[in-house]
């Protein structure tokens, strides 16, 4: 499968430009998404108290920046493994994966005090993680058929 993408110059570019879109969703987050978090996050967090947020403003940026990684992904993992029934199984993981996600941010939000869970419940909402996980998964799958 590799050497299938290497040789399609098309697919690599189109790859290559889906990947640098996940680059600039990352580097210009300050400036396109609300997170108060974010710089709360880069600091010595655990002994802070947590910035003033507006929750609704918080939870759609969210979801706004998690759909825009998940298109991005889903459109990746399409054109790497030119299979539907993975971009479908791809698709409900990730709907699901969010809505868990996303109720589990919202309570460590309102009710615990844990900061580092926080943390990294809004990195998975905010970062392309479950792209990493879901290539090598899908490509061993793909190996083993």
């Amino acid at each position: 499968m590799l050497n299938e993408i290497l040789k399609d110059k098309y697919k690599l570019a189109i790859i290559g430009i889906l990947v640098l879109l996940l680059v600039c969703i990352r580097l210009f987050e300050a400036r396109i998404f609300y997170d108060p978090f974010l710089d709360f996050f880069k600091t010595d967090f655990q002994n802070k108290e947590l910035p003033n947020y507006d929750i609704f403003k918080l939870l759609l940026n969210l979801f706004l920046r998690y759909f825009l990684n998940t298109a991005i992904s889903i459109g990746m993992l399409y054109i790497l493994f030119k299979d539907k029934n993975i971009t479908k199984l791809s698709l409900l993981l990730f709907v699901f994966l969010f809505i868990v996600l996303i109720i589990l941010f919202f309570i460590e939000l309102k009710f615990v005090n844990d900061y580092l869970l926080l943390f990294y419940t809004r990195r998975f909402l905010i970062q392309p993680i479950f792209l990493i996980l879901f290539i090598p998964a899908f490509y061993y799958q793909k190996l083993n058929r």
